[in-house]
């Protein structure tokens, strides 16, 4: 298990980001096409992503708030392939289905995507990660405040939920 403290805004200047980010010597790892399906579950949410970069089976609980958030992530690394993917869809059922295209870069312990959501638009996230899990919540909170002014995050384009939620909405 880890803890992030993180942001989610809706963006309209990603390529402004990426030359900030450049700026202060990011190291990108590249863009990945990915499906992120999420599970029916009574409690957080556990979803497999399906990536070229990142393919992961995550379970995280947060809570639904704008701004900077603390979450407790777990991470597991299955080799890709359709056997754990059938198995969750049977055992669980999908809830939502999420597309997009993800630019993915760092600096430091400071994870920054910047997003493509098919439906729903362009967004950034910025995730201050501690691996060992049992860090200081507040020097997180002060890497994403840090980056959030530097990008110019404006408090009413922070979402208190995940794309699952938004692409929930563009379907109701």
């Amino acid at each position: 298990m880890h803890l992030n403290v993180e942001i989610k805004a809706r963006s309209g200047h990603n390529d402004r980001i990426r030359e900030i980010l450049r700026r202060e010597g990011a190291d990108f790892r590249g863009l990945d096409h990915q499906i992120d399906t999420y599970f029916r579950v009574a409690d957080g949410r556990l979803k497999l992503r399906e990536g070229n970069i990142e393919h992961s089976l995550i379970f995280y609980q947060r809570p639904d708030q704008a701004g900077p958030k603390t979450s407790q992530v777990h991470l597991y690394h299955p080799k890709p392939g359709p056997e754990l993917k059938q198995l969750l869809i049977v055992s669980l059922g999908v809830w939502k289905v999420v597309d997009k295209q993800r630019e993915i870069a760092f600096i430091g312990n400071v994870k920054f995507h910047l997003d493509r959501v098919a439906g729903l638009g362009e967004f950034m996230e910025i995730e201050a990660i501690d691996m060992e899990g049992h860090g200081d919540v507040t020097a997180l909170q002060k890497q994403c405040d840090h980056y959030m002014a530097l990008f110019g995050v404006e408090r009413k384009d922070l979402l208190s939920n995940s794309y699952s939620d938004l692409v929930k909405e563009e379907g109701e």
